[in-house]
């Protein structure tokens, strides 16, 4: 890092949004271009800044700045200058004159800690009091929070988060509760906000301090896919990071409970601690299954054998004795679960349900868990799909804060809702889902029990299944048509621990044995960039071909892959505009992915049809234009969502023309190279195989060593979920 220190000269762009700035400052007798997030900069200001030298391909040499704190005259004639220059709304030339020959040395003092005297200048009244105050006191803040933080490792794009968040109460809650950065702001770990406290004299036994690890621990833990921590793994874990004693922890955690902080229960004979959110949220789930499948709908007066008959003779099908019993438990049944591999017939079956349900005057509803499972969803069955948020209608409430207009005083206005791809569907998300349906809706909920859980906390779809609460249809019967995919019945066949037939000629599933990982990376890029487009001239090799890995490091995992792969297909040109952050370089034309839950940010349709808020986990669209002078990045998603990010959202994007497995749930792509290799067993299992496949439909590559995939096969280990829905159901089944 380097230092830098000169007076601000002429701002050429400032982002009031979010900080980003381009000026030039005087240093060293000569004008240097300064870039970066500098939110409170004025002209006249004496600016010491860190960061390094770097060279813009067009614009020439700049100093990019990392941290910046603002260096306050202390001459009699450097305040009145500082003043002079327009640094405060209200103050001109003449005014700082009068202020600084009144309060001389003192002038920067009363403006902090007495700004009514100003009154005691002639001409300075009260409204030009309050003009002068909003505006010294806003300038102050931002910068304070900023000097303030920066020296913990906060990066600037964070402290203007911070000041979005909390205002000018933004220093005195961090002082109050650094640990509360933690829950508010992305990036923010326990170990900067403990850093913080540490500094501000907050004691390492301090209850205080021990609630907030505790409290960050199990939101770690949950973000894993849990729903609650073991109590012996959470005593364990925060005397890691606490380093305090046992006793202290076990205290804290029994008065986080005793304050209605968390929840502690016992699950299975061991005492568990909850968040809140995920309790109460099981506790709804639970209610509202057990009290569907108690409905029984008898209301439908059709002879439901002679309209399988007539939707088999019109689509030129048979249906299985499994699929007709999920057509028939669909109507007389408040809630159903159909599950199924690959070719098995789910679409099928939906589609035969939505005719019988229409032909009676029932109103169907269809959603999905990403935008890109309803497009396919509404592609396949001919109808109208929604994402699940968009079907319960994501705003924004009276306290600006993203909310659901669909729940349970307001439910969803129809008679039968179907939600596809439901091993994706959270705990919170298929919580908001059941509170806005009204009992005497018809649920059917249709997804692959034996693909991925979901990327958020829960097991949702398996444990509703294992409680036996409610009717299950397994499918296990391919389709004739779908028996001729090798992609479709080797899924099947490594669900079922068998090794998967490789290189059938002229068909969809190949193996290219490879054992060295640098040599597998060249054969991926190869296949990528040159010989499956020439193999279909048809497959675009940036929106058809989609590299899944098993992990995010290492040459082969997705980081990396990335990477390599932007070189190749969207390498630099001098009209493509380009914005560097963190370790990736954002280009137009590159493909992107949503890493989390955003609820807030605004989009509108490309053709602007629509407007809406709400970015999800996993969403990918392409970069399509990069504003310098406003610092923002504008990215087209799938779904035909257009969306503005400014720089302070930038950390939730990441390149994604490889993407983790897991990342790939409910997409589905043309072409899927997956790289072979050994990993973490907990990591390198069926489950995560069967799942990358899946998510093929035209073509299957798998590039790497024979051994792996014999080992992922044998495999069925893996992460345990912590999450206990299939035991509270099933606790009050028995009961």
């Amino acid at each position: 890092m380097l230092d830098l220190q000169g007076v601000v000269q002429d701002i050429i762009f400032k982002n009031e949004e979010n900080g980003y700035v381009v000026a030039k400052l005087e240093y060293k007798g000569k004008d240097e271009t300064i870039v970066g997030c500098i939110p409170y900069i004025i002209e006249g200001q004496t600016l010491k800044m860190q960061g390094e030298w770097i060279l813009h391909p067009k614009f020439g040499q700049q100093f990019k700045v990392s941290s910046c704190e603002e260096v306050l005259p202390d001459s009699i004639n450097g305040i009145e200058k500082y003043l002079s220059s327009g640094v405060i709304s209200g103050i001109g030339t003449v005014t700082a004159k009068k202020i600084v020959e009144h309060f001389g040395e003192d002038t920067l003092d009363i403006l902090d800690n007495d700004i009514d005297r100003l009154r005691e200048i002639e001409g300075i009244g009260k409204k030009k009091i309050d003009l002068i105050r909003e505006s010294y006191y806003k300038q102050r803040e931002v910068k304070n929070i900023m000097v303030f933080l920066q020296t913990y490792g906060v990066t600037p794009n964070q402290c203007v988060k911070i000041y979005k968040r909390y205002g000018k109460e933004s220093i005195n809650t961090v002082k109050n509760n650094p640990y509360v950065l933690t829950e508010d702001i992305w990036g923010i770990g326990f170990k900067t906000a403990d850093k913080i406290a540490r500094s501000l004299g907050i004691d390492k036994n301090s209850p205080f301090r021990i609630q907030s690890g505790v409290k960050y621990l199990i939101n770690e833990f949950c973000s894993l896919g849990n729903t609650y921590m073991p109590l012996k793994k959470l005593v364990e874990n925060a005397k890691d990071i606490l380093l305090v004693d046992k006793d202290i922890i076990e205290k804290s955690i029994y008065d986080c409970a005793l304050e209605g902080k968390l929840k502690i229960e016992e699950i299975n004979e061991d005492l568990c601690a909850f968040n809140l959110i995920f309790y109460y949220s099981e506790l709804n789930v639970t209610k509202k299954i057990i009290t569907l499948s108690l409905v029984k709908h008898d209301n439908i007066d059709i002879n439901v054998e002679n309209e399988i008959k007539e939707f088999e003779k019109n689509n030129d099908i048979n249906f299985s004795p499994s699929q007709k019993e999920a057509i028939k438990g669909a109507l007389d049944s408040g809630i159903e679960i159909i599950t199924g591999g690959p070719g098995t017939g789910k679409t099928t079956i939906i589609n035969c349900i939505t005719e019988i349900f229409q032909k009676q005057g029932l109103s169907v509803f269809m959603a999905a868990p990403t935008g890109r499972a309803a497009k396919r969803m509404e592609e396949a069955t001919g109808h109208e799909a929604k994402t699940i948020h968009r079907l319960l209608e994501l705003g924004f409430g009276n306290s600006d804060e993203a909310m659901f207009s669909k729940g349970e005083e307001s439910p969803l206005e129809c008679d039968v809702v179907i939600i596809d791809e439901a091993s994706m569907i959270d705990i919170i998300l298929m919580n908001n889902l059941l509170k806005a349906i009204g009992i005497g809706t018809r649920v059917i909920i249709v997804g692959d029990v034996d693909q991925l859980p979901s990327v958020g906390p829960g097991n949702v779809l398996r444990d509703i299944i294992e409680s036996n609460c409610v009717r299950v249809v397994r499918l296990k019967e391919i389709f004739r048509q779908a028996k001729e995919s090798m992609i479709i019945v080797n899924a099947h066949k490594i669900n079922e621990g068998q090794m998967p037939t490789l290189n059938m000629k002229n068909n969809d599933f190949y193996f290219i044995n490879e054992d060295d990982s640098n040599k597998i990376l060249d054969t991926i890029v190869d296949l990528i960039s040159s010989r499956l487009p020439r193999f279909n001239s048809k497959w675009n090799k940036m929106e058809h071909i989609q590299i899944l890995s098993p992990m995010r490091k290492g040459i082969l995992g997705v980081e990396n892959l990335n990477l390599r792969l932007q070189q190749v297909l969207n390498p630099p040109a001098e009209y493509k505009r380009e914005r560097e952050f963190r370790n990736y370089i954002f280009r137009v034309g590159d493909k992107v992915m949503q890493t989390k839950n955003n609820y807030s940010i605004k989009w509108c349709k490309v053709d602007g049809s629509e407007e809406g808020v709400g970015v999800f986990n996993g969403d990918v669209g392409f970069v399509e234009s990069i504003d310098k002078e406003e610092d923002r990045v504008t990215v087209v998603f799938d779904d035909d969502k257009r969306v503005i990010y400014d720089s302070m959202y930038l950390d939730e994007l990441t390149l994604a023309y490889a993407m983790t497995i897991h990342k790939s749930q409910g997409s589905e792509f043309p072409v899927v190279i997956m790289p072979m290799f050994i990993g973490a067993p907990l990591l390198m299992n069926k489950n995560l195989l069967y799942t990358g496949i899946t998510r093929a439909k035209k073509l299957v590559v798998l590039v790497g060593s024979l051994k792996a995939v014999h080992f992922m096969i044998n495999n069925d280990r893996s992460f345990e979920r912590y999450s206990s829905l299939k035991w509270r159901i099933s606790s009050i089944l028995e009961e």
